[in-house]
């Protein structure tokens, strides 16, 4: 987190953040166009944001795009905000809670973990319903296989397919929205989740993609708490308790 805070500290990072927002996946060059400082400059302030986590580069052909990572943001707020501050902390944070319009988003982690632990918390449905907002997720985890999310005894709030299953490192699926009638219109989307083990922890990134622009943010909006909440478990073994992490219980 100290590193979170340093790169939150200096008001240019949080600017060149809050451009992100506005729009993701932009190069070096474009960001610059937007400052008055030189390419060396932004590119040594994009290092330490890349550093802290608070960016994940992508390469495009030629071009290195930069995509917001909101989780650490997540994380500092169910570590401090939360725990004093709930009833105000909308308004302490410069950088808007909807993430608007991207055709992808990227979200990365670390936990201290093995990817056996981390893809069992990922494909098991009891535990994936400890920190996915209480719901749970059925399939028999082949390619080609369907899934279902859905609270205990509730409605199908999600569907979707498995078209790559490789444990413990790699799981690519397709997925469709159902817990209402705006966010069935969005149609499918694709996530991927990919594992890399880093000493004696995971690097985890999940990719929501194939989402058009301007698609509604519910879809992606919930993946900080997603994620936050799988890290306290495999760590902790405890539940997230910030509101809406369990709303389905």
């Amino acid at each position: 987190m100290d590193a979170v805070f340093k790169a939150l500290s200096d008001p240019t990072r949080r600017d060149l953040l809050d451009e992100l927002f506005r729009e993701d996946g932009q190069s070096l060059g474009a960001l610059g166009a937007r400052f008055e400082m030189s390419r060396f400059g932004i590119a040594k302030h994009l290092k330490l944001l890349e550093e802290a986590g608070l960016v994940v580069t992508r390469r495009r052909g030629r071009q290195k795009l930069h995509f917001l990572n909101p989780v650490p943001i997540r994380l500092i707020h169910d570590r401090w905000v939360s725990k004093y501050a709930e009833p105000w902390a909308a308004a302490l944070s410069d950088l808007k809670s909807r993430l608007e319009s991207p055709m992808e988003k990227i979200f990365e982690i670390y936990i201290k973990t093995t990817p056996e632990r981390l893809w069992e918390a990922i494909t098991n449905s009891e535990i994936r319903s400890k920190y996915q907002f209480g719901m749970n997720i059925s399939s028999d985890w082949t390619p080609g296989s369907r899934f279902e999310m859905s609270p205990n005894g509730g409605d199908l709030l999600g569907e979707g397919e498995n078209k790559e299953v490789d444990p413990p490192r790699k799981l690519v699926q397709t997925m469709r929205a159902l817990w209402g009638e705006d966010v069935k219109a969005e149609g499918w989307s694709t996530i991927t989740w990919e594992i890399e083990p880093v000493g004696d922890s995971c690097h985890l990134t999940v990719t929501h993609s194939d989402l058009r622009e301007g698609a509604n943010d519910q879809l992606y909006g919930g993946w900080p708490m997603i994620l936050s909440g799988l890290k306290t478990w495999l760590e902790t073994g405890e539940k997230l308790t910030t509101p809406g992490s369990l709303m389905y219980t």
